[in-house]
Order: C-alpha cells, then sequence, then structure tokens
C-alpha cells in the first residue's frame, strides 16, 4: 500500500475525489477518512472499517463557519468550539435540516463534530473543498491501530496512507451538546472539569 508524504497533499486529495478512503495522522489517533456528499466515498469507508452501514461517521471541518453550515451551533457549543478547537474534543451537535447524511442506511438528527487539528488536515480538507468523514483507523470493534504497519495489515482495503506523527496518542473527548445540559461521552485529553469550567465562566 502506497504511503504518502506531506508534501504530496494533491495525490491523496485525488484520491478523496475519486471516492477513495486513505489514513491520515491525527492529533490523537490515527484516521480513516473519505469525503463527505457522496454515497460510493461513504459505502467505501463502510467496506474499509467492516462498520455497520446504519451508524454514525464523525465529520471533520475547517473552521466554525464550516461547523455552521451543516450543525445547529447554540452558545455552549460555541464557547467550547472556540476555547477547545481546534483540539483533542469531538462534540455532538443537532444537524441543520437538508444537510449531509453521515448515517448512511439510518437518516439521524445528530452529528459528531471535529475541527482539523493540524495545517496538514486544513490543507486536505481546503484542497478537497468540502468536509471529511473521519474516524478511526481499525475494524470495527476492534483496537485502534498505531502505526502504519498496523493499518496496512488491519485496513487492507483503503487507498493509501498519509505519514505522520501523533501528539497525544488517546482518542479525543466526546461532549454531547444536543440537550440543554451537556453530558461527557468520552473522557479524553480535554477533561470534564476543564470543560464545565468554561462553561461557567462569564466570556
Amino acid at each position: 500500500m502506497k504511503r504518502y508524504k506531506k508534501h504530496q497533499i494533491n495525490d491523496l486529495v485525488c484520491i478523496l475525489k475519486n471516492d477513495g478512503v486513505i489514513s491520515v495522522p491525527t492529533d490523537t489517533v490515527y484516521g480513516l477518512c473519505a469525503r463527505v456528499n457522496s454515497k460510493k466515498a461513504y459505502e467505501n469507508l463502510v467496506i474499509a472499517k467492516n462498520r455497520p452501514s446504519f451508524k454514525n461517521f464523525p465529520i471533520m471541518c475547517i473552521n466554525l463557519e464550516q461547523i455552521k453550515n451543516i450543525a445547529q451551533v447554540d452558545k455552549k457549543a460555541e464557547k467550547l468550539i472556540n476555547t477547545f478547537m481546534p483540539g483533542p474534543i469531538t462534540l455532538i451537535l443537532n444537524k441543520k435540516k437538508d444537510t449531509l447524511n453521515n448515517g448512511g442506511d439510518r437518516e439521524t438528527d445528530e452529528i459528531a463534530i471535529r475541527m482539523a487539528p493540524t495545517k496538514i488536515l486544513k490543507e486536505l480538507i481546503e484542497e478537497l473543498g468540502s468536509p471529511i468523514f473521519m474516524t478511526s483507523a481499525n475494524q470495527n470493534g476492534e483496537e485502534i491501530c498505531k502505526t502504519l504497519d498496523e493499518i496496512e495489515k488491519k485496513c487492507p482495503l483503503i487507498n493509501g496512507m498519509m505519514e505522520g506523527e501523533l501528539l497525544y496518542q488517546k482518542a479525543s473527548t466526546i461532549v454531547d451538546c444536543t440537550q440543554e445540559e451537556i453530558k461527557i461521552q468520552r473522557e479524553g485529553p480535554i477533561s470534564k472539569e476543564e470543560i464545565l469550567d468554561v462553561l461557567k465562566s462569564d466570556n
């Protein structure tokens, strides 16, 4: 399987534009990504990860404006975005009507959002011209792959891998912002206390 250097971004964008699936390093773990707004790309990502076609895929955006195009962002969510993004946090938000379907066979009202945490991922999304599906590099239900060799072995159906290092090597904190009271679905590099302190502040 071909491994691409960071300067080969155009080759990786070409793969995505042709509905392919690639592995990329994020700040937390290695991810598998595909372009949004393409049923074929979604299906290819489902196959590569061996994931049920009714499960949601998180979306990685480039900035707040792109997030607001597809999700409902209230004051508490915007405060968390402005404080912690880009960074190791995922927000569960209510989708806007008529936005993309991130749930395959099962249309959903919610969407998991991250913001591109590195310069290279921002460039990838910019060149592609749209957000990307982003999910951990592994087979569904198995341990997350920690090296490119593991990804190549466990996810042989992807179309390429971007080389690069991880910062945290720990999955992101997940915060459900769909209700009046937030819920921490998974605590990662950003703690529950840090999140609650920000929400309590007047800034």
